[in-house]
């Protein structure tokens, strides 16, 4: 039989918006720093004053009213996307943590109302300004009731969206690993004079050199600013030059 943790039972109390006002990454944060006594049971608005008095009942703890300089409970709101002016950059849809978002890069996005926690994370990162917050007009939106029955269904697409994630994450590095893992190919007969890449590159350092040895010769001792830089210009020139014609012996060398 599977023993229920008191983070468990925090959590469980918790409305799962994943919103932060707590101060926390997400929910299970912060149930785990209310069981170790870290933080007080009046940091989290969605759950609102019935859910502070739920966290009290279970820690044997009184009551608190919500801090005056954070976060305050409000009334619930659903993200909706202006989608005339969306421009499919998916920010928003990385923000999500219930994976309430849909559509596709440089493609139009809409959230899914049944699943929007209203934890508007998704705000911040739109750079077009392209999403509002609508209030949600039902009486009973707020009750304990309906807290805890879109909490039961935001905790199980929060953690799928983690292991998706996860699964992801794996992925990706096992394919790094295996594609850093082949051998890299065997010299085929096209590149049999590669020996002779050296003596190649020696050849081209040395025309390069006799090219800046001319163009120094050719500089004006007692050039003015204007001159110097022409100097520079015709150096930069004869390099140029020299590096083609070497780029050019070295293709012909290896055909």
């Amino acid at each position: 039989m599977a023993v229920i943790t008191l983070v468990e039972r925090i959590d469980a109390l918790l409305p799962q918006t994943q919103c932060g006002q707590c101060g926390h990454a997400g929910c299970r944060p912060y149930a785990e720093a209310l069981a170790a006594g870290r933080d007080p049971i009046n940091r989290c608005p969605p759950g609102g004053e019935d859910g502070v008095r739920a966290l009290a009942q279970l820690l044997d703890l009184p009551a608190l009213p919500f801090e005056p300089d954070r976060p305050q409970p409000k009334p619930r709101a659903l993200a909706v996307i202006r989608e005339d002016s969306c421009i499919g950059c998916t920010l928003c849809i990385q923000a999500c943590p219930v994976d309430a978002i849909v559509g596709a890069a440089k493609q139009m996005h809409t959230v899914i109302a049944d699943e929007c926690t209203g934890c508007e994370l998704c705000l911040a990162p739109c750079p077009v300004d392209c999403i509002d917050l609508v209030p949600v007009d039902r009486p009973d939106d707020g009750s304990r009731e309906q807290v805890m029955a879109r909490a039961a269904l935001a905790r199980k697409r929060h953690d799928a969206r983690q292991a998706r994630k996860t699964r992801d994450a794996a992925d990706k590095a096992r394919r790094l690993a295996e594609r850093a893992a082949v051998p890299a190919p065997a010299p085929s007969a096209g590149t049999a004079a590669a020996p002779s890449a050296p003596s190649a590159a020696v050849d081209k350092n040395e025309l390069i050199r006799k090219a800046m040895e001319r163009a120094k010769q050719q500089a004006p001792v007692a050039a003015t600013a204007s001159s110097d830089k022409m100097a520079v210009i015709r150096a930069a020139m004869e390099r140029a030059a020299a590096m083609r014609a070497a780029q050019q012996d070295t293709d012909e060398d290896q055909q």
